[in-house]
């Protein structure tokens, strides 16, 4: 397994940048960011607008220059592919609310390619704003375990669950493992209400509106080491997803970890 990191000056910088960073910390205390409703082909269009923005680009340029492995004039970074939807663990089926889903879109992500090969997802959600590219993460995670999913279980459903970094398909009954993270907390597989309630007792306590979440304890969940082998915020600090009411795009900081390709 390896490391990929977005390190926290990496992410500030960029969210500077594209002059997001107000609306990401005025989004904070108030609850999430407002998250598109579905990934239609309206929202996937507004989405591919934004991370093909010249100042989007701009930004694409220096953050692939940022660590010196290509200059910035011979980044020429480029969008491949739609928007994909990115899902998360649901808040409301941890909590057992009837007919909630496993997970809900979180942002839709765009696929950055630079000329030297390096990947980045740009995740863009609609803030108050309108539609704006509210994160840049390294690598391909997203598209990747999307395809996995894909070709794992078709027709499902694919969501991470961020605490714990893990991803997953679903569809009807069954929640598959995609990636290490995700066996070590399923195995080969489970049951849609095995896995209800191992969720339940692992985060139940900690939704929105909870003593655990009104603490404000590094998001809702306890601040863990960083991990050696890489530049970040550690993980514990910025995962708190379900107490910070769901708002994915904040877990901007937060390592991603990920089976090596090949």
């Amino acid at each position: 397994m390896t490391l990929r990191a977005t390190t926290a000056g990496a992410v500030l910088a960029a969210t500077a940048l594209l002059g997001l960073t107000a609306p990401l910390a005025a989004a904070a205390p108030g609850g999430p960011v407002p998250q598109p409703e579905a990934a239609t082909a309206e929202n996937r269009a507004a989405a591919a607008r934004a991370a093909t923005d010249p100042d989007t680009l701009a930004t694409l340029s220096r953050f692939f220059a940022r660590e010196g492995k290509v200059s910035l004039a011979a980044a020429q970074p480029r969008i491949e592919g739609e928007a994909i939807p990115v899902n998360h663990l649901s808040p409301e089926f941890v909590a057992g609310r009837a007919g909630a889903p496993v997970a809900r879109l979180e942002f839709l992500a765009s696929r950055a390619v630079s000329s030297d090969g390096q990947q980045a997802a740009l995740w863009t959600a609609r803030t108050e704003a309108g539609w704006q590219v509210v994160n840049i993460a390294t690598g391909d995670d997203e598209f990747r375990y999307a395809r996995l999913g894909a070709e794992k279980l078709p027709g499902g459903t694919v969501f991470r669950e961020p605490q714990i970094d893990a991803w997953y398909v679903t569809g009807g009954s069954r929640v598959l493992p995609l990636d290490e993270d995700a066996v070590r907390a399923v195995g080969g597989g489970t049951s849609l209400a095995a896995y209800r309630a191992r969720v339940a007792g692992a985060y139940g306590d900690k939704l929105p509106g909870s003593d655990y979440a009104a603490r404000g304890v590094a998001g809702g969940y306890a601040e863990a080491p960083a991990a050696a082998g890489g530049a970040g915020t550690s993980v514990g600090a910025v995962a708190g997803a379900l107490a910070l009411g769901g708002a994915g795009v904040l877990t901007a900081l937060q390592r991603r970890r990920a089976v090596a390709a090949g």
